[in-house]
């Protein structure tokens, strides 16, 4: 589709440094393999521990040497250290490890960006007719709060702006406006308001200027949905690839000082080239 080719565009005209924890699984080194060839990034699988990976440890959480070295015997935890020591640009895994712990070690290593302190994730949805949007968070945080729903509106404003050159984003809910009321009425209400976003919004508000301009809530051109619970997400995700034919891309981590590509453990070669070449984009 074009927006992978123009992802990859911009990753070629940019050669950053991937590392990829989980190098030794075969889809992984086939991605890595064609990732170089292609001339996308340029992937390191894990190199030995340095001083500066211990450092980094150390600075960003305070911890002992000895802590920080046990720690880099798990390879989540040193790629996420090369990446905040400088020694790598960007790191993708998850092929063969859980979301969380991938998260896990960004936090402890690389740490949030800022203004943001809620890592959550994205997927970029690329339809037949040509729509290219972002759906967030669709894999990461279960119940967010208020705020952890402002942060991540704020992440996936910013990933847009990077990515599909404009960001309208939406905050979705089953009420528009002050139409109806209830505990996750107001809790995406307050984080609309917090983060300076339209919302609480129903999907066709969100995505339809005729419905908008009759329920007087936004332009009806959101590319940016933010979901208010993992449920919804998740599962809207899903009937988009399975009902509209939309291609899902990533998910790809948010929120972090650096950037972090996330895999589903049933990615595939296509899926881990892509999600990499993103988090050049996103570099």
């Amino acid at each position: 589709m074009e927006f992978l080719k123009k992802i990859y565009e911009v990753a070629r005209a940019r050669p950053k440094r991937v590392v990829f924890p989980e190098a030794q699984e075969p889809r992984v080194a086939e991605a890595m393999a064609r990732l170089s060839a292609e001339g996308i990034c340029t992937p390191l699988a894990l190199g030995d521990v340095s001083e500066a990976q211990v450092q980094a440890l150390v600075a960003a959480r305070g911890m002992k040497e000895a802590m920080a070295r046990r720690l880099l015997a798990k390879p989540l935890y040193r790629a996420a250290a090369m990446v905040a020591a400088g020694e790598a640009d960007a790191m993708v895994a998850g092929a063969d490890s859980p979301t969380r712990r991938v998260i896990e070690a960004a936090s402890m290593a690389i740490g949030p960006a800022a203004g943001v302190t809620t890592a959550s994730s994205f997927f970029v949805m690329l339809f037949g007719d040509g729509r290219e949007m972002i759906f967030a968070d669709c894999a990461v945080n279960v119940a967010p709060s208020a705020e952890e729903l402002a942060d991540i509106a704020r992440a996936s404003d910013a990933s847009a702006k990077a990515l599909l050159g404009r960001s309208e984003v939406a905050m979705l809910s089953f009420s528009t406006g002050t139409s109806g009321a209830g505990e996750s009425v107001e809790r995406v209400r307050a984080a609309a308001e917090s983060a300076g976003f339209v919302g609480p919004v129903q999907g066709d508000a969100a995505l339809n200027p005729a419905v908008a301009a009759k329920k007087g809530m936004g332009a009806g051109a959101a590319n940016v949905l933010i979901f208010p619970s993992l449920d919804a997400g998740n599962i809207a995700y899903k009937l988009a690839q399975e009902l509209a034919g939309a291609q899902a891309v990533g998910p790809v981590l948010q929120g972090f000082a650096k950037p972090v590509g996330d895999l589903s453990r049933g990615a595939t070669v296509e899926d881990i080239v892509a999600v990499s070449a993103i988090v050049v984009a996103l570099s």
